[in-house]
């Protein structure tokens, strides 16, 4: 395998095209978006399904995320210059990676996933990661029974939600400071054990993308924020224990919706497990409302 390279078709037996090929990379540039969110638009149109496949973040971050320059991360399968097949990795710290991918409609049941699968478990056990997560839509029977070929080891199911923006947020509390953080927040938020703070947060503290919310001069809760073509999404969201059950997790939530309208987004998205009725509640209390489901499910790395 060679980096930024690509597969030649002797090594796809099982695909019987002409001039296929596998390209694979460590990150996307603007071409490789292209392509994938074409592809992307044409599966979920077809099978009127979600793909939760994160180009938008991978693009966005860029040369930023160098915690995996030395590892492959896309693999695409091309029939001659068009793209029909693609699989990508996706680690946002810990010890869990997340894969997802989609080929062309015309082109399925020809072996096509099953190689970029095995690419991208092969690559998976290059790695220090633990675990990896295969996403998807509830509703795809066919992407759900891909993945029970591989494992039965179901993980968690998340509702995406997005907002009704009509809805109007009065907070209750007036002596609340929320604001961007900084890295003289970091050592207070390893020491509090913030459920939802990874190492590589740290490249989100230094880029603006998450907020503390503090009273008095408690941290008290955390979010991050982010903005993609106009649409924006809260993740992260959380509030240290001991101030839970006290409307600071809705204060947090509603400022962080506050502030990305204030960027004038046109939309804002978000993800809970569906099993997390306290904060399903929240949201929907907040005006979001459920999107659709994607199932996860768990491969743990096997060590001989």
């Amino acid at each position: 395998m060679t980096i930024n390279g690509y597969y030649d078709n002797s090594l796809i037996d099982e695909v019987k095209m002409k001039n296929n090929s596998i390209k694979l990379k460590e990150i996307l540039d603007i071409n490789d978006f292209t392509d994938i969110n074409n592809l992307k638009n044409i599966c979920t149109d077809y099978d009127k399904t979600h793909l939760k496949i994160e180009i938008d973040y991978k693009l966005s971050k860029g040369n930023k995320n160098s915690k995996n320059m030395n590892f492959i991360n896309e693999f695409m399968f091309y029939d001659d210059n068009k793209l029909v097949g693609y699989a990508g990795i996706c680690d946002f710290g810990g010890d869990e990676i997340e894969i997802n991918g989609m080929v062309h409609p015309d082109y399925r049941r020809r072996g096509i996933f099953t190689r970029l699968f095995s690419l991208a478990k092969d690559e998976f056990y290059k790695r220090d990661n633990k675990v990896m997560l295969l996403l998807s839509d509830n509703n795809s029977i066919a992407g759900i029974n891909f993945i029970k070929n591989i494992t039965d080891d179901y993980d968690h199911s998340e509702y995406d939600m997005y907002l009704d923006m009509n809805v109007l947020h009065n907070l209750r509390f007036d002596n609340l400071i929320f604001r961007k953080a900084v890295y003289e927040d970091v050592n207070k938020i390893v020491k509090e054990n913030f459920e939802f703070f990874h190492k590589n947060d740290i490249e989100e503290i230094s880029s603006g993308a998450t907020y503390i919310i503090e009273t008095g001069n408690e941290k008290i809760g955390k979010a991050r924020l982010e903005i993609t073509d106009d649409i924006g999404g809260i993740y992260g969201l959380e509030i240290l224990p001991d101030y839970r059950g006290k409307g600071y997790g809705r204060e947090l939530l509603i400022l962080a919706i506050n502030k990305l309208k204030e960027f004038k987004v046109k939309a804002i998205n978000l993800q809970v497990e569906t099993e997390n009725k306290n904060a399903l509640n929240l949201y929907k209390s907040c005006g979001f409302k459920e999107n659709y489901i994607m199932d996860y499910y768990r491969l743990i790395k096997s060590i001989s």
